[in-house]
């Protein structure tokens, strides 16, 4: 596949310069890791440096023996297991690109995500949580002319190939190393397409470079103080950029070890941090109060435990009182979005008060600014539009980048789509959104398409999906619904069903229900949805 980015030679001079995009690849960091150090481990298996690196290998000639080749996309739709990091790691070998999907999407919306990605191989599990990935796969390669080849985690299922059988496969294969790494890709090509939920039926496919991905690990490390003694957990999905950049690629990076979880578990987390010596983690607010409901957690060895990265959500201050008194751990609110990664976070001796009021600072190489409605720059303490740029963006959208330039100013500066004010410390703050999403414990809900589906019900004549405040979650999504005249208005579990029966993915449905007769519109016949979530408030 052909990409259009949006890189310059001005750019790549800057960044290059700076030594903020060092040109490393992630074998370059696996070959320097000491052999037999453990590299990652999951609930499943593990493996050593040596093991990781081997593993990877024969996966990459696997997949040149399956017909892969530089800038084919493969899409993975894994949980948080080792397996993960090995396709990761051999496709960035062999200059192949790699589609992170969360475990939690179904046909609905991997068919959309499949159909712009255009990918040659799938790489799934067999089962997990009780849904047939390996079946679901087979469908829509059936579908889809780009798919060739289904590769399943686990049990072999119709027409599709074993994981293990595909890296036996790797190992008698005649590729040599020589010829790996004349087809290893240059650190500005792009690596990954990492999709987003927007609100349109379209989701933004985000591309990512080595060096746009190795910049945004590389800025955080300031806050992660154990180099290769690092033990990192990743509860967040590999298919969120959290998860895939501090969770997959930074243990890597620095010589650590990772450990995943494929389902979280607060018991098991406090556990992990007991007997593996965790020392950093990664997840939004509802991680960390979850792990404070532990109810042994004070009796626990979590000494080792220096550092929680709270990105997706603000971060309730008698929440971070409460972590302050009973964890070791400095907790660093930050903010950030696939197309820019974490642009932001505060610093690890920053008070209280800061980090429940802020998401942070930029870090070094990158900026934020906030205008009004005109482009201009607004004072501290004033809400505008929120924009950013520096070493961490991406260099564009799937779509191409006449699509890309309509998200980005005339000078430059992406346009995130967020609300915000910055403090006179240059800290920001999120104050709401330009678009209309739903963040769901740091999962974005794709508003549009859920509002499509329940438009299909014979008992809805018009519908609206907005933000409801959750204690745990931050937001739910609410259903507004104006009913067919002469017709019963549907019960929530009306419209859950329906979701059900096309596929959407069940931390989209909507977990609230109003039933009324007209909705607010603005001038130009568009629904004020501001005053529908202010309708929720009173």
């Amino acid at each position: 596949m052909l990409f259009e980015t949006t890189l310059t030679t001005a750019r790549l001079t800057t960044e290059k310069g700076s030594g903020r995009w060092p040109d490393q690849r992630l074998r370059d960091a696996l070959t320097k890791a000491r052999p037999d150090k453990l590299a990652v481990v999951d609930s499943r298996r593990q493996l050593t440096y040596a093991e990781l690196l081997e593993e990877s290998e024969a996966l990459a000639r696997a997949l040149l023996e399956l017909g892969v080749r530089p800038r084919d996309v493969v899409q993975v739709q894994l949980p948080n297991w080792v397996e993960f990091v090995v396709a990761m790691i051999a496709l960035e070998r062999i200059g192949a690109v790699i589609n992170p999907v969360g475990p939690i999407f179904r046909r609905n919306e991997v068919m959309v995500m499949s159909r712009l990605a255009q990918p040659k191989i799938i790489i799934t599990a067999s089962e997990f949580r009780g849904f047939d990935y390996a079946e679901m796969h087979a469908e829509i390669r059936d579908e889809l002319d780009s798919i060739e080849e289904v590769i399943v985690v686990g049990d072999e299922a119709r027409d599709t190939k074993n994981w293990n059988e595909v890296i036996d496969l790797g190992r008698s294969s005649t590729f040599e190393e020589n010829t790996l790494d004349l087809l290893a890709p240059g650190c500005d090509e792009v690596i990954e397409i990492i999709f987003t939920s927007g609100t349109t039926g379209q989701p933004k496919g985000v591309l990512h470079t080595i060096n746009t991905l190795t910049a945004g690990v590389l800025g955080i490390l300031p806050n992660f103080t154990h180099g290769a003694d690092e033990v990192v957990h990743m509860g967040s999905t590999f298919a969120h950029q959290t998860g895939f950049l501090f969770g997959a690629r930074l243990p890597l990076i620095v010589g650590g070890t990772g450990v995943f979880q494929d389902v979280w578990d607060p018991v098991e987390f406090a556990a992990l941090i007991e007997t593996r010596k965790i020392t950093a983690s990664c997840g939004a607010a509802p991680f960390l109060a979850d792990l404070l409901t532990v109810t042994d957690l004070d009796t626990r060895d979590l000494s080792s435990f220096t550092t929680f990265g709270c990105f997706g959500s603000a971060i309730p201050l008698p929440l971070l009182e409460d972590a302050a008194n009973r964890l070791p751990c400095a907790v660093m609110p930050g903010w950030g979005m696939s197309e820019i990664s974490l642009m932001t976070t505060t610093q690890l001796r920053d008070p209280l008060e800061k980090l429940s009021a802020t998401d942070g600072a930029p870090m070094r190489g990158n900026e934020i600014r906030v205008v009004d409605e005109n482009g201009a720059v607004v004072p501290a303490g004033v809400v505008g539009d929120l924009q950013a740029r520096g070493s961490f963006e991406f260099v564009g959208y799937l779509q191409g980048r006449e699509f890309t330039q309509q998200f980005y100013t005339e000078d430059g500066w992406f346009e995130t789509g967020d609300r915000a004010l910055l403090d006179a410390d240059g800290y920001v703050r999120i104050a709401g959104r330009t678009k209309d999403l739903v963040i769901r414990g740091g999962e974005n809900i794709p508003v549009k398409e859920v509002e499509d589906i329940l438009l299909r019900h014979p008992s809805v004549a018009s519908v609206a999906v907005v933000a409801k405040g959750h204690d745990r979650l931050g937001e739910v999504g609410c259903a507004f619904v104006i009913p067919v005249a002469q017709e019963e208005p549907p019960t929530l579990r009306d419209l859950t069903s329906l979701l059900e029966d096309q596929g959407m993915t069940r931390q989209f449905w909507p977990e609230d229900l109003r039933v009324v007769h007209q909705f607010p519109m603005t001038a130009s016949g568009k629904v004020q949805k501001f005053r529908l979530r202010e309708m929720l408030k009173s």
